[in-house]
């Protein structure tokens, strides 16, 4: 079974996309009709399958998860017992909880049965940059 790791090194909060690398690795594998398993390795981003044609619907994803989990620091999250990471922690934990960390896609006649608009992403929680690995694996 077909398996590697890419890296998406990312600059802050925000979604990152990495549909190519996911079709590269698939085609490469030679495998006409399986299971493509996505899965990153981390507690503190998600992935997303999300539109990648019109840079909005980002803008307002971000802006919408925001406004559901502000910093720690925000008076709304004094709850929040674990700050020893910084702000950006304990609710990068929790917008990871509400999203997904693993999916899988269809792979027929060698590519990825995705919908017209539809691409893969690293949904990055937390402000300071980072380099994320997610784990690629095929099965026939």
């Amino acid at each position: 079974m077909p398996q590697t790791i890419i890296s998406v090194s990312t600059r802050g909060q925000g979604l990152y996309e990495f549909t190519d690398q996911a079709a590269g690795f698939v085609r490469a594998t030679g495998v006409d009709e399986g299971l493509l398993t996505v899965f990153v390795r981390h507690t503190s981003c998600s992935l997303l399958i999300q539109e990648n044609a019109d840079p909005d619907v980002q803008t307002d994803l971000s802006a919408f998860f925001r406004r559901l989990v502000p910093p720690s620091s925000d008076p709304s999250m004094r709850w929040i017992v674990h700050t020893t990471e910084g702000p950006d922690d304990m609710p990068a934990h929790i917008k990871a909880a509400l999203t997904q960390v693993s999916f899988g896609i269809p792979v027929t006649s060698g590519k990825m049965v995705l919908g017209t608009w539809q691409g893969l992403y690293l949904f990055e929680h937390r402000d300071r940059p980072h380099r994320r690995e997610i784990v690629l694996h095929v099965s026939a």
